[in-house]
């Protein structure tokens, strides 16, 4: 911004008197009084013009974004930008403008600018961190969450070791370290650092255990954390261990089914179950290789507008293809019934994660395909006792866990105890 030309007069009367109006003023007319007063004293009203122009982005008398929000935004930048480096409150005044403007970059698709900005705001947070001597850096996890959608795996994986070894020795604290771990799971194992992602979710399931031990954390996210384990073992070749992790949650569910949870939460752990039913799908899905990809492990209100938009949307499309492929499944079980038991499930995953992130109500509208999944792997298993009892046990613990996020602890019992049956763990 210029601040050397010359401010009429009237003008600087008019905007002093709008500011020290007993009435209430809207957000433009405080934004125009800040444009005027940060030509005459930059260093008291720059900062407050580039805070007044992200309330005017987005217009809470309405609900809505303001028409011209990524304008405001970038103009938002720029204010804070001309503020003087030697002004304390410079570093937190950009960092908010930075941040307001990159979920608005990120919202119109326009990803690499808006990374470029997490990456400023991360050098903010560097320089913070150093001064003030505190070990946790902000930003990290949207660094991260920004890297894992443009595929760069590695670097998402680093950003959240970093971050999980500065919150780690605090503990579980307000909840928030439970979802680090699965960030940081999801990212070492997408980075392809297999065995760092299993001593990670041995790390997150040992947590879970303390907490729900301790009465300060549910048992059904506890269950999910072992179910979410075995999987993953399973998929590197552990299968004894697999098993074993397997029996745990046996036991565990067997108290929630007797006794239900120790203790009343809130209803986080629908969330939790959520963002780990995705990784029991992952190595059957078949992401589109054009555009983001939600970063794995984390809930959708952290993944961008539009790769949230592209895997609600996916839904329809695997609907379209299921369907059409059933009637040939019928006709041509040996061609097509494993594919249409595949797709069924990442239809089946979708769906959850959809609706579990829009209501409460979410079990009725994904009971079905939950049941009609169980009844396409047995169909499989029949025809292929092969690849369809491991397909079976595989989707009888889906519906476990969908049943537990439920409350519906008994049936998730009954199913849990089918699946080990055909795994051949029964006691």
């Amino acid at each position: 911004m210029n601040h050397s030309g010359k401010v009429d007069q009237d003008d600087i009367v008019r905007a002093r008197n709008v500011l020290l109006a007993s009435g209430r003023r809207t957000p433009r007319e405080e934004v125009d009084a800040y444009r005027v007063l940060a030509q005459v004293s930059p260093a008291s009203y720059l900062p407050r013009l580039a805070r007044a122009l992200q309330r005017l982005s987005y217009d809470s008398g309405s609900g809505e974004k303001h028409a011209s929000s990524l304008a405001l935004c970038e103009e938002a930048v720029a204010v804070a930008r001309s503020i003087d480096p030697a002004e304390p409150a410079r570093a937190d005044v950009l960092y908010g403008a930075l941040d307001t403007c990159q979920r608005e970059l990120y919202t119109v698709s326009r990803h690499a600018e808006g990374l470029a900005m997490r990456a400023e705001m991360l050098a903010i947070s560097r320089a913070q961190a150093e001064l003030s001597g505190k070990p946790v850096v902000k930003g990290l996890r949207e660094w991260a969450a920004g890297l894992s959608e443009e595929g760069r795996y590695a670097e998402a994986a680093d950003a959240m070791t970093e971050l999980v070894a500065a919150i780690l020795p605090d503990g579980p604290g307000s909840g928030g370290l439970a979802w680090s771990l699965l960030n940081w799971v999801a990212a070492l194992h997408d980075a392809g650092r297999s065995s760092e992602a299993l001593a990670a979710f041995e790390a997150l399931v040992s947590m879970e255990a303390a907490e729900a031990a301790n009465d300060r954390g549910p048992m059904a996210c506890h269950l999910y954390s072992l179910i979410g384990y075995a999987q993953m073992l399973d998929t590197h070749g552990q299968g004894e261990q697999a098993a074993l992790v397997r029996q745990e949650a046996l036991v565990l569910l067997t108290e929630l089914a007797d006794t239900g949870e120790r203790k009343s939460w809130s209803g986080y752990q629908a969330s939790f179950w959520a963002v780990l039913l995705t990784f029991s799908g992952a190595e059957s899905d078949r992401p589109a290789s054009d555009g983001p990809r939600p970063p794995s492990g984390t809930a959708p209100m952290q993944w961008s507008p539009d790769a949230k938009q592209r895997y609600c949307d996916s839904r329809h499309a695997l609907r379209e293809e299921a369907d059409a492929l059933a009637s040939r499944a019928t006709q041509d079980p040996d061609q097509h019934l494993a594919e249409l038991v595949r797709l069924h499930r990442l239809l089946t995953i979708r769906s959850a994660v959809y609706w579990e992130n829009r209501t409460h109500l979410f079990a009725e509208r994904v009971r079905s395909l939950f049941d009609d999944g169980v009844g396409l792997a047995r169909q499989l298993s029949q025809h292929d006792p092969a690849e369809g009892t491991r397909a079976l046990a595989r989707i009888l613990i889906d519906r476990a866990t969908f049943h537990t996020a439920a409350h519906e602890f008994r049936p998730a019992l009954d199913d849990f105890r089918q699946a080990l049956s055909y795994l051949g763990e029964a006691n």
